[in-house]
Parts: C-alpha cells; sequence; structure tokens
C-alpha cells in the first residue's frame, strides 16, 4: 500500500468524488472541512448547460460539483482562502510552506507534470494536482497556494475550479424564455468586447469571431466555430453556430478543441459584405507550403516564408522572414525546392540564438509579432495540420 494511504487524508477526499452531495462519504467529509458551508454558489456552464456548485467551507476547504456528483475537493492553502486549514491536519509531516519535494516526501505519491507548469500527484484512481504561484515556484516556500483532488486527470480536462472563472465564466449571454440557449447576438458582443480588452486570445485556425455569422447566414458550412483562450484560467471557449440548430457554447482543453470538426472556410468573396471583401485583398494570401516545413505568403507583392525549426523536445517554432530581392530570384528559379533548402538553412543556422544571420529578420520577434502571426495564421487557415485535423474527426 502506497505510503499517502497511512500519511493523509487523501482517502477521505477520494471516497467523496462521483457521489451526490447527500451520500454519507460527502457528508463526511464535509463534516471534516467545516460542517455547514459558509457559502454556496450555483452556476449554469456552457450550452448545453453543465450545472455547476461549489460549496465552500470555514476551514478553506472546497467541495465542487457537476450535475449533481463530486467533481473535485480542493484544499485552499494561500493567502487568498479563509483562515483555518492545516495542511499537517491533512498531510502527516507537511505544513503550509510546503515545497514540491517536501509534499513528495510526506505522501511517497508518483510526481507527474500536466504541461511544464502543473505538478500532480497520482492517487490509486484520482489525481492531487499541486497548485503553486509566486517566484521560485515549487521551489520556494509559502507558494503553495491549493490541492485540488479529482478522478480526471490534470491537462486531459478543464479544471472544475475555473468553472467560476472571473474573466470568461459570464461570457455566454443566454437567451429568454424557457429554452433560453445562447443568446447568439449578446454572446458575440460580449466575446468582442473581452477580445478587445485582451481578456481573450484568439485562435486564427478557426472562424474569426467578427466573421462567426455572416459565414454561418450563407449557409456554405455545417458547422462555423470560433476558439478563443482565456488569458486567466488557459481554457478554451468553443462558440459553435450549427446549420439547423442551437447554437453552443463551451470550454475545452487544447486536445479536445483541435479536433471538432470544421470544413474548409470557402473564399471571403462567396460570403463577405464588400467591405470585407476589400480587407481580405489587402491581406496576407496563401501561396505554397511543404508540410511540416515551411508556409510562403504574400501582400501587396511581398513574399514572406515562415520556417519552422525545432531544437530537442524544448524548442518548435517558426521564424517569418522576408524574402529579399536575391532570394526571390532564387525561388522564381528553384520554386518550392528552393524554399526547402532555404528553410534547412534556417533551420541550420539555429535561428533561436543570435549567432543566426536569420533572427534579426524574423518579423516573429519584432514589435509587431502578434499582428504578424495572427495574419500568417489566417493567410493558412486551410492548410495546416490543425485543419487536416478538423475535417477527419
Amino acid at each position: 500500500m502506497a505510503r499517502w494511504h497511512e500519511t493523509t487524508r487523501f482517502p477521505l477526499l477520494l471516497d467523496a468524488l462521483g457521489k451526490p452531495e447527500g451520500d454519507p462519504a460527502v457528508r463526511a467529509l464535509a463534516a471534516e472541512l467545516g460542517g455547514e458551508p459558509v457559502a454556496v454558489t450555483d452556476r449554469l456552464i456552457g450550452e448545453p448547460a453543465l450545472r455547476s456548485r461549489r460549496l465552500l467551507f470555514s476551514s478553506g476547504g472546497a467541495i465542487i460539483l457537476r450535475d449533481g456528483e463530486v467533481a473535485a475537493v480542493l484544499l485552499e492553502i494561500g493567502p487568498a482562502s479563509p483562515p483555518g486549514l492545516t495542511l499537517s491536519d491533512w498531510i502527516v509531516g507537511a505544513d503550509n510552506d510546503a515545497m514540491l519535494d517536501d509534499l513528495l516526501n510526506a505522501t511517497g505519491a508518483p510526481r507527474h507534470f500536466a504541461g511544464m507548469r502543473e505538478p500532480y500527484l497520482i492517487l490509486d484512481d484520482g489525481y492531487a494536482r499541486l497548485d503553486f504561484e509566486g517566484e521560485g515556484g515549487w521551489n520556494a516556500p509559502g507558494n503553495l497556494r491549493r490541492i485540488v483532488v479529482t478522478h480526471a486527470k490534470p491537462g486531459l480536462a478543464c479544471r472544475p475550479d475555473d468553472d467560476g472563472c472571473p474573466t470568461c465564466s459570464e461570457l455566454l449571454v443566454r437567451g429568454d424564455g424557457r429554452d433560453r440557449g445562447v443568446d447568439v447576438d449578446g454572446t458575440v458582443e460580449a466575446l468582442s468586447e473581452a477580445l478587445a480588452a485582451g481578456l481573450l486570445t484568439e485562435d486564427a485556425h478557426w472562424v474569426r469571431l467578427r466573421d462567426l455569422q455572416s459565414l454561418h447566414a450563407s449557409g456554405l458550412l455545417d458547422r462555423v466555430e470560433t476558439q478563443l483562450t482565456c488569458r486567466t484560467c488557459r481554457r478554451i471557449i468553443c462558440f459553435t453556430l450549427i446549420r439547423g440548430s442551437a447554437a453552443t457554447f463551451g470550454y475545452f482543453v487544447m486536445n479536445d478543441a483541435m479536433r471538432h470538426r470544421l470544413e474548409p472556410i470557402p473564399p471571403v468573396e462567396q460570403w463577405g459584405d464588400p467591405a470585407r471583401i476589400a480587407e481580405d485583398r489587402d491581406a496576407m494570401q496563401y501561396v505554397d507550403h511543404a508540410a511540416g516545413a515551411w508556409f510562403l505568403v504574400e501582400q501587396r507583392g511581398v513574399l514572406y516564408l515562415q520556417a519552422r525549426y525545432t531544437y530537442s523536445a524544448m524548442v518548435d517554432d517558426s521564424v517569418l522572414v522576408r524574402l529579399d530581392d536575391a532570394e526571390v530570384d532564387a525561388y522564381l528559379v528553384g520554386g518550392s525546392e528552393y524554399l526547402s533548402e532555404l528553410a534547412t538553412r534556417i533551420q541550420d543556422s539555429a535561428p533561436y540564438s543570435d549567432r543566426s544571420p536569420y533572427r534579426p529578420r524574423d518579423l516573429y520577434r519584432g514589435p509587431e509579432a502578434e499582428s504578424y502571426r495572427a495574419a500568417v495564421s489566417a493567410a493558412v487557415v486551410n492548410h495546416t495540420w490543425i485543419a487536416g485535423q478538423r475535417r477527419t474527426t
């Protein structure tokens, strides 16, 4: 038997997962967290709607239920939590200043990471996510903020404790009447305001939010979807208009969101108004590509090469260079074969380092990097690996 069974009270938390609020295991956990909750928050998440209920206790603990069953148990450690939670009451040999190594030594549970920054422990059929905030991360005392116990593996599903994200949880505007559903106009307006305020980022591999309703109204696609990422909780909002059906609005992790189905986006001349068509005429346009290696785009007669580069398992990115006169002449003679050779030279030059002659030319490192990335992404939207994935799933 793993040591954490004896040195922690995690079994009490795990017993409550997946059970309704009135279950004896949930009532026993609530008693240990402080008895009656000091605050209860109910909200609907997305559409089709998921009901999320958060019970906050005086100890600093919380229970989150989704559609009536416990989805997560939180032990709040940081200064924002109500006073009272003492970590040593839950983990023998660990106090509120515990660092990651202290928790590993105290529990003996296997440690893994969701991505680069989210450590978690494996607890039989559950997981304990360890949230650290502040300079030094998990290697500095006093940075532990919360422990979140779930059945869902961290990184593979949206975190239940993000159901109440102050940035994005209220962006869905519901309609009136019995069915309610999505108020499409109101939701587009709310998302547009959050995007303009810098609270969200937009994935240009999908339909741009400003084009969502026009493209849907054209009837050219069965599904029209925009994807926006919350800068606070990092959930991906997928807002979808469907021919002959109700709109949907959901929160997803990247692995799920990138596999949503979407047909190739038709040329703007088939669905845009004159102003939108004129704007697209001046935008970057796709010219050619080599899968997994490079894209060539053009804007007002100027050619740009986006070349992918990698370095070990830690670096996988791209540079964007404007082709100079000699490179344009070489391309006109050698075509895509020359561009593949140029992309290889860029990769071999280590463009992430100062010694590369391409680093000073990289427009993705300049003051307009974000706008260049968005422009290129919009130009190649129908030709990326993600585009292939979304047409086959």
